[in-house]
């Protein structure tokens, strides 16, 4: 029995990787209406409410984590340039 619960957990452990990413790329386009953001590469990131989008500008370089939800990829995480390299 405790070899079947590992496996059935195993298994959902396995399925639930299967829908998270991480990417890279440009900002294309910062959509405030409809809270997304699209790379470079045309696929598109749903934001969260609290996104500070005045920091988001296209042509900016962008590292995101991102969890697929009901069909759309939805940003857990994102890692902005350091302003102060620059």
């Amino acid at each position: 029995m405790r070899t079947l619960i590992g496996v059935v957990a195993a298994t959902l452990l396995l399925s639930t990787a299967a829908f998270a990413g991480q990417t890279e790329g440009l900002i294309k386009k910062v959509d405030k209406d409809a809270l997304t953001l699209t790379l470079d590469d045309g696929k598109s990131y749903k934001l969260n409410a609290e996104t500070d989008l005045d920091a988001l500008k296209p042509g900016m370089d962008i590292v995101i984590a991102y969890d697929v939800t009901n069909g759309e990829n939805v940003i857990t995480d994102m890692e902005l340039p350091d302003s102060s390299a620059n």
